[in-house]
């Protein structure tokens, strides 16, 4: 429970604070920027069973993931009048449509005669005709064609349109519900989320890179791997020369939104700062980062320090080459880690660099995970937008780090899930059913279980 007594600064690390990097930044930060929303959600427990009981699985696929917003595509997955995406989760199978009017529809995947799938890919079509008996449906949804009619005068065509999910669009990404009663997207989210991504615009663009790989793990225990940054000084030790992790500050909103914002440039308060260089920092990132273009040979300027270089390359990378006024854009916006969560499955990041966005779904059952790694990229100012890239499935014998195109980050991903099949495998061995969260580096894990408990309970939507 909250506790609003107790001062935040006492669970923080005893290092140099967000604030006071922002103040050291070269250009000035917008205030979403400095914004802190920190709740103590206090220190108890939360069951290991929760990750491996069939029966809480269960309940989550009852009365969580309906009535929950899901992220089903971005825009440039379905650019044309006739594309379609089909997103699959649970047991449930949608359809997302891009009208005639460039609107989107989402359907059940479902053939309303003898309940095939009408489509088992994404692609294109003039019709959605189910392959078993050739009922069929235009675009919009409306009954188009019913074979053999004359055995089917019972059924009222205002009856046979295929069942429509709210949708909503936000910065590129289309999301669905199947609840009526859930609010709006905005006020799901938080406006105070929500409009910061405004100026980060997302919209504008693309998905680059699309990796997606089976984790034997359980699809809450992935994704709160990447809600902390401190496990970085065990588990990605080489980052550590330009990775502020202890320094991280966690933000939380409303039940669905939670930040991570770790600075980039620094070395981590665990390391003896005095053994490194700017050279050094700037040495390291280029090696070991797969977030920015090389710095290889970028000399400092006399009191120039490594984070405002390594901004400053980025800033002529990722906006002004594309044809961006970068002018008014901070260090932080074009260096840090802006990693949001939104709740339950998603996680796209903010700021102008080239955007990582994260998604998890049970894959199938409570004790495996597709998680899917996108790299979004800014398209030229004056250019149309691009096609999305597919997604590439990694096998089970295929490491991150054999995808080319996103460099030393692949090694970064591969640590992380080297730990959570066995994180998995521990949680089904616990002796005393528990996982202990820490009050303020966890903060984001405990709320994520908060919200979810409200949603079993029925107290949300």
């Amino acid at each position: 429970m909250e506790n609003p007594s107790r001062s935040y600064a006492a669970d923080r690390c005893p290092a140099i604070t967000v604030d006071e990097i922002l103040d050291l930044d070269s250009r000035t930060v917008p205030p979403q920027v400095r914004d802190d929303s920190w709740r103590d959600l206090g220190t108890g427990s939360v069951s290991a069973d929760r990750y491996t009981s069939a029966a809480f699985f269960e309940a989550e696929k009852a009365r969580m993931w309906p009535n929950v917003w899901q992220m089903v595509a971005r825009e440039d997955e379905m650019l044309q009048p006739g594309d379609y995406v089909v997103y699959n989760n649970v047991g449930r199978s949608y359809l997302i449509m891009r009208q005639e009017d460039g609107s989107v529809k989402a359907f059940h995947n479902v053939c309303l005669h003898r309940g095939r799938k009408l489509r088992t890919e994404s692609g294109s079509a003039d019709e959605l005709q189910c392959p078993f008996h050739g009922f069929s449906w235009a675009n919009d949804g409306a009954i188009k064609h019913i074979p053999c009619a004359w055995d089917f005068e019972h059924l009222q065509k205002q009856d046979m349109s295929l069942p429509e999910l709210r949708v909503e669009r936000w910065q590129g990404f289309i999301f669905v519900c199947e609840s009526t009663r859930q609010v709006s997207l905005r006020d799901y989210i938080g406006h105070e989320v929500y409009d910061r991504y405004s100026r980060w615009r997302l919209n504008e663009c693309y998905t680059a890179l699309w990796i997606g790989k089976v984790v034997n793990a359980n699809w809450k225990a992935v994704s709160e791997a990447f809600m902390e940054a401190w496990h970085s000084i065990v588990t990605h030790p080489q980052i550590l020369p330009y990775t502020g992790d202890a320094n991280t500050r966690y933000s939380m909103w409303g039940d669905h939104a939670n930040l991570a914002l770790t600075p980039f440039g620094l070395p981590s308060p665990h390391l003896a700062a005095d053994n490194l260089s700017q050279d050094d920092i700037i040495a390291a990132f280029s090696r070991t980062s797969g977030r920015s273009a090389s710095l290889q040979g970028r000399k400092l300027s006399d009191g120039e320090t490594a984070r405002r270089a390594m901004a400053e390359t980025n800033r002529a990378n990722y906006l002004d080459a594309l044809g961006y006024d970068s002018s008014d854009v901070s260090d932080s916006e074009m260096l840090d880690a802006f990693t949001y969560n939104i709740f339950p499955n998603l996680s796209p990041w903010g700021g102008f660099v080239p955007n990582i966005v994260y998604r998890w779904r049970p894959w199938p059952d409570q004790n495996a995970t597709l998680m899917e790694v996108r790299l979004l990229a800014r398209k030229a100012r004056d250019a149309d937008m691009p096609e999305a890239a597919e997604m590439r499935f990694l096998g089970a014998d295929e490491p991150w780090a054999t995808v080319a195109e996103w460099g030393a980050l692949g090694e970064v991903f591969d640590q992380d899930m080297e730990n959570l099949p066995y994180v998995q495998e521990g949680l089904i061995a616990s002796a005393n059913n528990r996982v202990e969260l820490g009050r303020y580096q966890e903060g984001r894990i405990r709320q994520f279980h908060q919200t979810m408990d409200k949603y079993l309970a029925g107290q949300l939507p």
